[in-house]
């Protein structure tokens, strides 16, 4: 199937926004359902999309309440609860006190959901597998490892000053400050790359802090992230992705090959560096996840 599929939009901020307007121009997506904190901010997304639809064609889109949600083909969620984030490391964490507890309620909402779920809220990792523990849907899917690697892969680009098309590599593990480059697997031109570790983890870490600088949020590169995925997650096409997923009851970022709308997990080769850096990040969310307050969650494994 190529088109006619139904996308609902949890959180009509910045994110929300900028994936709904790409969402509404995709071929394969015929209607938007889209709901926020308030149904003011929802309203008037639908509104300016309705313009644009004008204008432009695409999806149409409508408002909707959280029942509603329930007959989306694939959910992108992304609801920030409003807090004042003053952190200078772990900086995507702190959103775990704040946003759990929106998390938890769309979950609990959407008991069963059988769709797509794409996780986009921080900290991404750990509230895909809290959605998946407290709603039971099978296919959830956080996409801050796909941000890590377009911007780790763009940085070497520079570096080399080479396309980024010749630029083969991944992050993975946490999308936070955990991140794991694997740097021994990255090639250029097909050939082994020489990365400089200390100027790449800069990079990833600063380009962040310029958008937030500049414009107030990062918005688009994960809202890029959130169609690419599910072009793929939909069988719109084929391809590799890293998203976070389920590994032995801990989401962490994972490079996928997606057929037909079917991921397979296809491990990277990773050296001792990369292999320990690999387990402290899972440990890290390990631990992180159980400062949740899981009372009445069901796990779904």
């Amino acid at each position: 199937m190529t088109g006619g599929y139904t996308v609902g939009v949890i959180g009509a901020g910045a994110v929300g926004q900028t994936v709904a307007a790409l969402l509404a121009v995709e071929p394969w997506c015929s209607r938007l359902l889209v709901a926020s904190r308030t149904s003011e901010a929802a309203r008037g997304l639908v509104t300016d999309l309705e313009d644009a639809r004008q204008l432009t064609g695409g999806a149409r889109a409508f408002t909707a309440v959280r029942a509603d949600m329930g007959d989306a083909d694939a959910l992108v969620v992304c609801p920030r609860a409003s807090f004042t984030n003053t952190a200078t490391a772990d900086v995507r964490m702190t959103g775990l006190a704040a946003n759990g507890p929106v998390i938890a309620e769309w979950a609990r909402t959407l008991t069963g959901y059988p769709g797509v779920v794409v996780m986009v809220t921080n900290p991404v990792d750990i509230f895909a597998r809290y959605f998946a523990d407290l709603c039971g849907a099978r296919r959830v899917f956080g996409i801050g490892s796909a941000t890590d690697t377009a911007r780790y892969r763009l940085a070497l680009a520079q570096h080399h000053r080479v396309p980024v098309d010749t630029v083969d590599g991944y992050v993975i593990g946490e999308h936070g400050d955990s991140a794991v480059i694997c740097a021994s697997s990255t090639t250029i031109n097909g050939r082994p790359a020489t990365v400089p570790l200390d100027l790449v983890t800069a990079e990833l870490r600063d380009r962040p802090r310029r958008i937030n600088a500049g414009i107030g949020r990062v918005r688009n590169g994960p809202s890029a992230a959130v169609v690419s995925a599910l072009r793929k997650l939909l069988a719109v096409e084929d391809g590799t992705d890293v998203l976070s997923v389920n590994r032995g009851g801990v989401w962490l970022g994972i490079r996928l090959q997606i057929t037909a709308g079917q991921p397979t997990v296809t491990p990277l080769n990773l050296n001792e560096r990369e292999t320990a850096q690999f387990i402290a990040a899972r440990a890290k969310l390990g631990a992180a996840y159980r400062t949740i307050n899981r009372e009445g969650a069901t796990s779904c494994r």
